[in-house]
């Protein structure tokens, strides 16, 4: 490549900077034509919408990322029989918002009691496909709200 000299450089350098200039303008001329802001935040619910604001929601999606809240199994049962209706239910809300147990990137598991982490686990295993998400895994100091033995939280991909 041949050396260019000063007044060279500084009149290319000119020339891609204007060019630069010209196509960020265009983009964004263009996203603003079409009504594109980036990703918008989507509320996934199974029924019509609240006639107040509720307290959360229950699952939300930014762009192609959907967040799923907390799930628990308010009623008497042990550790297995819990573990499995939570995660029928994040199942059934993953669905709702197109996306799936194989989708799950991070999941947030809350036991009432960490003596329970042994059954939990044979429930939850292959739940979430050959390729299992990360996990992270907690006694709630204090217990679960509702006397749950078990809430999960996932985040996972549209």
């Amino acid at each position: 490549m041949p050396i260019l000299q000063s007044d060279e450089r500084k009149s290319r350098r000119g020339l891609l900077t204007a060019s630069a200039a010209a196509a960020g303008v265009a983009v964004a001329t263009a996203a603003a034509a079409t009504g594109q802001t980036g990703p918008q935040k989507k509320v996934h619910r199974k029924g019509p919408k609240p006639k107040s604001v509720p307290l959360f929601n229950g699952a939300v999606s930014y762009g192609n990322l959907l967040f799923i809240a907390g799930k628990g199994a308010h009623f008497e049962g042990d550790i297995k029989a819990h573990t499995d209706h939570v995660l029928k239910e994040i199942e059934k809300e993953l669905v709702n918002a197109g996306s799936s147990m194989d989708k799950v990137l991070k999941c947030n598991v809350y036991l009432n009691d960490l003596k329970d982490y042994t059954a939990m686990n044979e429930v939850f295993k292959g739940r979430f496909g050959e390729e299992p998400p990360v996990r992270t895994t907690i006694a709630a100091a204090g217990g679960i709200p509702g006397n749950s033995l078990v809430e999960i939280d996932v985040i996972a991909y549209i």
